[in-house]
């Protein structure tokens, strides 16, 4: 039998158009952060462009039909163009944030356009729907300094950074979405660890900073620190290891607090939960008899709202250490069960079981839905799904999904956590 080979995703690619320069009129905002505009028929992806612009742009390469450029000489400038904060940004440098150089509310109309853009072309979902449905997007309450954690990669200098726009990594001074206690650990530590690939610096509500490794090998290192902080190592099979200090973080939300193991994922603006979770609560419309399933729960920050008006939520999480916080941060609760396996497994089961729910609520990763796990949770009937989403491409398309397996869309309402840059957070509401 001839093997197969796996197939390489391609990068942009040179034609004949690489490296001329042409005359542009940016007309919207493409999802990934780019500007488009439209040469000779075919869609120009320019970053740090603001629709409404004209530019000169350089071709830089393509990808079957669409073009790639960089922009050259700004022609006409956009009236929500902005001033950036950071030295860090512009071309080719950092990417750790992509809208900089556009005003606040401009980019919180921007991702409702971009989020009605994916539903229509992902999704494929009729104009109609979507306008009744798509709501304004929920602004951020701190459009900067709003990042309770801080993931860093190594650079070849050695020192720490953030992925650049084209390649390699940016070894980084100062972030202005980060805490600034953040930026004072980096700026205070003298590390040399060769084994850590990368390094996240977290902050808790109460102000305790943890400092958490991504090691390539199961070999604990000798660390020894005087700066007031923990210090926990993720194994590559994700097993959190605690060296010096606290294994856990505690985060704050809506006067509710919650212990986050190291390696447990929490969202990092940790400020702008309350208007998730109140988001979440509203298109649950819960009346204080349903039972509800927490799917992808992670340390059980949804469950502990929902559990305060639900007969019964049951949560399930795949991550053994995320689900031991989700144990510890919902003990006051007798209406919760905690299942630790994989979201597949769990439903299966309950679908042995003819386990009966009114409400799921998913918050899947960033890749969506699996079509085991859409089948099953159609299989199990629930009435109402509540969908949280940190990508409007795989939203759109499980929503496709949903829809043609019974289900209407009545909302999506958009939350902007992460000012600044082109993430899209959303919550959407399905219905039988």
């Amino acid at each position: 039998m001839a093997k197969r080979r796996k197939r390489r995703k391609r990068g942009p690619q040179r034609n004949a158009l690489t490296g001329k320069t042409i005359a542009l009129d940016i007309r919207e905002m493409a999802h990934g952060g780019s500007g488009v505009g439209f040469h000779q028929g075919s869609p120009v992806f320019v970053p740090y462009t603001v629709p409404g612009e004209s530019i000169t742009a350089e071709i830089t390469g393509e990808r079957g039909k669409v073009l790639f450029g960089r922009g050259v000489r700004l022609n006409a400038a956009s009236g929500d163009r902005a001033a950036p904060r950071c030295p860090h940004f512009g071309p080719g440098r950092c990417w750790g944030c992509q809208w900089q150089h556009i005003d606040y509310e401009a980019q919180l109309l921007l991702k409702q356009d971009v989020l009605a853009d994916q539903l229509a072309r992902v999704g494929r979902l009729p104009d109609k729907l979507i306008e009744s449905a798509l709501q304004p997007t929920l602004p951020a309450p701190q459009p900067w300094e709003y990042n309770q954690s801080l993931s860093l990669l190594r650079a070849e200098s050695g020192d720490w950074g953030l992925k650049r726009q084209a390649r390699g990594i940016e070894a980084i001074g100062e972030c202005h979405l980060a805490h600034p206690d953040l930026l004072e650990l980096l700026k205070a530590l003298d590390l040399d660890y060769e084994r850590a690939e990368r390094m996240t610096l977290r902050r808790g509500s109460d102000g305790r900073i943890m400092l958490i490794f991504d090691v390539d090998a199961e070999e604990e290192p000798s660390l020894s620190t005087d700066l007031s902080l923990s210090v926990n190592l993720i194994l590559p099979d994700r097993e959190p290891i605690n060296l010096i200090g606290d294994a856990h973080s505690n985060f704050e939300i809506a006067r509710r607090n919650f212990r986050v193991t190291a390696g447990s994922f929490m969202r990092a603006n940790i400020g702008a939960l309350e208007n998730l979770g109140a988001a979440v609560m509203r298109m649950a419309q819960l009346q204080g008899n349903e039972r509800v399933l927490d799917l992808y729960a992670g340390v059980g920050v949804f469950s502990a709202f929902l559990a305060d008006e639900a007969r019964l939520v049951t949560l399930a999480e795949s991550y053994p250490p995320a689900a031991n916080d989700a144990d510890a941060n919902l003990t006051q609760f007798d209406n919760v069960d905690v299942i630790e396996g994989a979201v597949e497994t769990v439903l299966a089961d309950m679908i042995a079981e003819e386990a009966q729910y009114d409400v799921a609520l998913v918050d899947p990763p960033a890749s969506g839905l699996s079509e085991d796990v859409l089948k099953r949770i159609t299989t199990l009937g629930t009435g109402r799904l509540v969908y949280v989403s940190g990508n409007p491409a795989t939203l759109a398309r499980d929503g496709m999904r949903l829809i043609e397996s019974g289900y209407r869309l009545r909302e999506i309402q958009p939350i902007d956590l992460a000012p600044q840059t082109y993430y899209i957070d959303a919550v959407a509401l399905f219905e039988r």
